[in-house]
């Protein structure tokens, strides 16, 4: 999509150009998705694999994602690195900011309250998305509310609400929530930098930001970096970096120009039910029955937000 300029047309823009799209691409970027939502759905597998502190996790995947990164956006997208703009510049890094909030709140929340609790809860981004969206002028589509609300309750479906009223599952059922929260501006603000910036250059500001938060708290918190690793360790780490962040938030950075943060936000609700059925694969753990009935129940919520958005999108060019 064509940048806007005009100061006065900016604002009634941002957060909402990447559903405008109207489809173009849509079959590659569903297809990007996809394997996106494969690459995440490693994540919460691989953690459990993993011997490390979970901040320490988070910080890995990022800084190994940077490492990876860095060649390729100083060399090949130096210019546009450069012609960002201190707008876009800004908007990037509090994207990183968001991104690490979404990690340093849900990780520790898996320790404090029920992991179906924890899970239900940070999966409530496609809600604090649609209503972020109506806060910024953008009115969605009645089918884009009901999608939303049917994908949720798929997650509901397979993980249940385990809600307690101990001090500690609450204050963890808290952090889950606000984790959701953080992770929907994170896919807001991308959406908005990606509509005039590459990829690569938006996601090495990014994760560079991410990274360097995180590694502040890890220092602050005082966790374990490294020092008595295992190779097993280093390389579940890299694996991890690969395939959820490079594979996984790299493509959903990619994707979400076309097919807006909606759709994009989404479809990230079926890494629940994704990662019980690559745990089963890969950790003998047997999924629920209700794993498979919350797939079709995501995945047809899904398919009215796409529905709605391709419609809305049909007739703002008519």
């Amino acid at each position: 999509m064509r940048a806007v300029r005009t100061r006065t047309a900016a604002p009634r823009q941002v957060f909402g150009a990447g559903a405008a799209a109207g489809g173009r691409g849509t079959g590659p970027d569903l297809f990007l998705l996809a394997v996106a939502v494969s690459g995440i759905s490693l994540s919460a597998p691989l953690i459990a694999a993993t011997a490390a502190p979970a901040l320490a996790i988070a910080f890995w995947r990022n800084a190994m994602a940077v490492g990876v990164l860095a060649p390729l956006a100083l060399t090949r997208h130096r210019t546009g690195l450069r012609a960002m703009g201190r707008r876009n510049v800004l908007l990037a890094v509090a994207a990183g900011a968001l991104l690490a909030l979404h990690f340093a709140l849900w990780l520790p929340s898996l320790h404090m309250t029920s992991v179906a609790s924890s899970t239900a809860l940070v999966t409530t981004t496609p809600i604090w998305t649609t209503l972020l969206l109506r806060l910024r002028g953008r009115n969605s589509p009645p089918l884009v509310w009901a999608g939303t609300a049917v994908a949720f309750a798929g997650v509901v479906i397979l993980t249940g609400v385990d809600l307690t009223l101990s001090p500690r599952a609450l204050a963890g059922d808290a952090l889950a929530l606000g984790g959701g929260m953080a992770a929907a501006g994170y896919v807001l603000l991308g959406a908005e930098v990606r509509r005039t910036v590459s990829t690569t250059a938006y996601t090495f500001v990014c994760y560079t930001t991410t990274a360097v938060l995180l590694l502040a708290a890890c220092l602050v918190s005082g966790a374990d970096l490294g020092g008595g690793y295992s190779g097993e360790t280093w390389l579940k780490l890299a694996v991890l970096t690969v395939a959820a962040q490079l594979l996984g938030h790299s493509l959903i950075n990619r994707v979400v120009r076309g097919l807006g943060p909606s759709v994009t936000s989404t479809a990230i609700l079926l890494e629940t039910p994704g990662a019980a059925l690559i745990a089963a694969l890969w950790l003998g753990q047997n999924p629920p029955a209700a794993v498979y009935g919350a797939l079709v129940v995501i995945l047809a919520g899904l398919a009215l937000v796409v529905r709605g958005n391709a419609g809305s999108a049909r007739r703002a060019r008519a």
